[in-house]
């Protein structure tokens, strides 16, 4: 049933052009953190003393950033992240509605320490496309490492979270 679900989400999935699913699990578009009340007054002041040194040194587009960057992060606070399938098939692996083959994937990744750090890590051989980082949420690790080492080489040096993870993580950004 999950299975139906999954690819019902998906652009319009076709076994014939995507191979056959392997394994299939869904992830949150964004981290949603508890924040306390001490985190916003906090995420406040640093907002409010960012857009005036901005404007004392006549950084208007700083200033802009800064407002843009508190918005969306308000928007994100009220609003619930959507759920967005991830398929490993035997010829790819889907993301939402971005479909990457295993030839532009170097290699996979997996840091597993729960209950905090369930990420699959993807690395791809354009310099232009950066570290893709998933949540593997609930899905046993094993089953997707042994379903993508026919595909992709793993990569055993990366066996602690990106920087930009543990930041994100620490402070609930």
């Amino acid at each position: 049933m999950q299975e139906e679900e999954t690819q019902s989400a998906v652009f319009e999935y076709h076994p014939d052009e995507f191979g056959d699913i392997l394994v299939n699990w869904e992830v949150d578009e964004y981290m949603q953190h508890e924040r306390s009340r001490m985190w916003y007054i906090f995420a406040g002041l640093i907002g409010i003393g960012l857009i005036v040194y901005a404007v004392l040194t006549s950084n208007f587009l700083f200033a802009i950033i800064v407002l843009m960057t508190a918005v969306i992060m308000m928007i994100s606070m009220f609003m619930k992240p959507e759920k967005i399938p991830v398929i490993v098939t035997t010829t790819g692996i889907i993301v939402g509605d971005t479909y990457y083959d295993y030839q532009s994937i170097r290699d996979f990744s997996i840091v597993y320490d729960p209950p905090d750090v369930k990420l699959l890590y993807l690395d791809f051989f354009a310099m232009a496309h950066p570290l893709l980082s998933i949540s593997l949420e609930d899905v046993d690790p094993n089953i997707v490492r042994e379903n993508l080492l026919p595909f992709c080489l793993e990569n055993f040096k990366r066996n602690q979270e990106d920087l930009t993870d543990v930041m994100r993580r620490l402070y609930k950004l």
